[in-house]
């Protein structure tokens, strides 16, 4: 007897194959950053506590981060904690300092196996030692990788990075390190976080909201935005595609002509 569920799953794949083939046939953003949202929605929807979506929408980091790397993707800057996030239940903030130690621990083997590299940008004082500790052993034992970079934006806002990049410019040229006319684009960017990854070609943000929210708004002057309704932890690989997709057949121009 033939099993119709394994021939709808074969096909589903070979689809899969296809479109990617596709995908990689043109361009593909070589930096992509994400606004996870929705996680919280999407366990309201189901009449679980907000920590159930939190604990889902890993499961679509580990999905994802391996779909990109797939894809030849070469930076994957998730934003998963603001600055502006503890103001939110005590409960909910300490499940998400622990959230990291529990996905890179479980992800690890998955993470050297896929050649992809952790990398974290942000304040550092505030994250509790048992959370920095987890993020830093996944940085020191990934550092030998050479694929997709899978930078965590864990307590990171995009004003008081500016900001501080602004005082250390400030102070290097108190100290004749920095000269005014010296002072452009390239050198106040390599003041910032992101300084050793290139400006994000596509930026995706789940759940239908439509704003920045402090993310990265120096190094997004001009990334092509995607929107979805999707909630974060419903954000299959399809969606994915259907990102890239529309990034390809944009044209950038970067305030010049085409």
């Amino acid at each position: 007897m033939i099993n119709k569920k394994n021939l709808w799953k074969t096909a589903d794949n070979h689809n899969i194959e296809e479109r990617m083939r596709k995908i990689q046939s043109a361009p593909v953003p070589e930096h992509i950053a994400i606004i996870m949202d929705g996680n919280g929605r999407w366990a309201k929807k189901r009449a679980l506590p907000r920590v159930a979506g939190h604990h889902e929408g890993m499961k679509t980091v580990k999905r994802i981060a391996k779909l990109a790397n797939r894809l030849g993707v070469k930076v994957l800057t998730l934003y998963a904690f603001s600055t502006e996030n503890w103001k939110r239940p005590k409960a909910e903030v300490e499940f998400l300092m622990k959230l990291p130690q529990e996905f890179l621990n479980s992800f690890l083997p998955d993470l050297m196996e896929e050649n992809i590299r952790v990398e974290m940008m942000g304040d550092e004082t505030q994250i509790p030692s048992y959370t920095l500790k987890a993020v830093q052993r996944a940085m020191e034992e990934t550092s030998g990788n050479d694929g997709l970079i899978l930078n965590f934006a864990l307590n990171y806002g995009s004003r008081a990075e500016i900001l501080m990049a602004v005082k250390n410019i400030i102070q290097d040229a108190k100290n004749d390190i920095l000269l005014e006319e010296n002072l452009n684009e390239d050198l106040f960017s390599s003041y910032l976080m992101t300084n050793q990854l290139k400006d994000p070609d596509l930026l995706i943000r789940t759940s239908g909201e439509v704003r920045l929210s402090n993310f990265m708004l120096w190094q997004l002057a001009y990334t092509e935005f995607w929107f979805t309704d999707v909630n974060w932890p419903d954000f299959k690989d399809v969606h994915l595609f259907e990102a890239v997709e529309a990034f390809q057949k944009r044209s950038r121009r970067f305030g010049g002509l085409s």
